[in-house]
């Protein structure tokens, strides 16, 4: 069942529209798995959905040659270098339909067809339950204060007041060195008293910028 549909070294109409044809579909599932609870740019959905068939017909090009396929290696370098860098999902996306591609390119539909569910059972599942996500509540708030203002402590009672937990990221200068900036990780107690919270905080930084939001996704690649 796992077996090749490509036998010998000729390569016959049929296997190869059923490649394509299994690619093409493959490459449409994979493209909707990385839109589920994703942002997304419709380039790259687009691109994730040709993927596993152009791999295909790389693949199929260069069976059996070692120099084409060395060739087609270093391509795949210079097209990562003139590429932007994406989240870690992009990525693991591109590897799956990449995967898909070479599986099909050898004729190996039904591995793909496999491969594909299984990850895909697998990330929906995670995603779902909610595995790696950080608190519902948690939020990045930037303080400004003027440079005179000693931030050390400065805003703690009002932290144990509407907060669960906090703590100082980082700290950094602007506006030419007159003012700093304050970046806190925080985790609410309530949500409906951010705004109490906030207008507490300005009396405090004598109506400087506050920006508070959810927290940027911190990935390491």
């Amino acid at each position: 069942m796992l077996n090749t549909i490509i036998t010998g070294t000729e390569l016959t109409v049929s296997a190869f529209f059923i490649c394509t044809a299994a690619s093409l579909l493959l490459g449409l599932c994979t493209a909707g798995l990385a839109m589920y609870k994703s942002t997304y740019s419709q380039s790259f959905i687009l691109t994730l959905a040709a993927l596993p068939a152009m791999v295909q017909i790389i693949i199929m090009m260069v069976n059996g040659n070692i120099g084409a396929g060395v060739a087609v290696a270093g391509t795949f370098s210079l097209v990562r270098f003139r590429s932007a860098p994406g989240t870690a999902k992009e990525i693991g996306m591109v590897f799956l339909a990449t995967a898909i591609g070479l599986a099909t390119g050898m004729g190996y539909v039904a591995v793909a067809a496999v491969l594909f569910a299984v990850i895909a059972a697998f990330l929906l599942i995670l995603t779902t339950g909610g595995f790696g996500a950080g608190a519902a509540d948690e939020r990045m708030l930037k303080i400004t204060i003027p440079e005179n203002l000693d931030y050390d402590g400065l805003f703690d009672d009002l932290f144990s007041k509407y907060t669960r937990s906090f703590e100082l990221e980082r700290v950094k200068t602007t506006n030419m060195g007159t003012l700093y900036e304050l970046c806190y990780s925080i985790v609410l107690r309530d949500e409906h008293t951010t705004r109490a919270f906030l207008d507490e905080l300005r009396t405090r930084n004598g109506n400087l910028n506050i920006v508070c939001g959810k927290p940027v996704t911190k990935e390491v690649l």
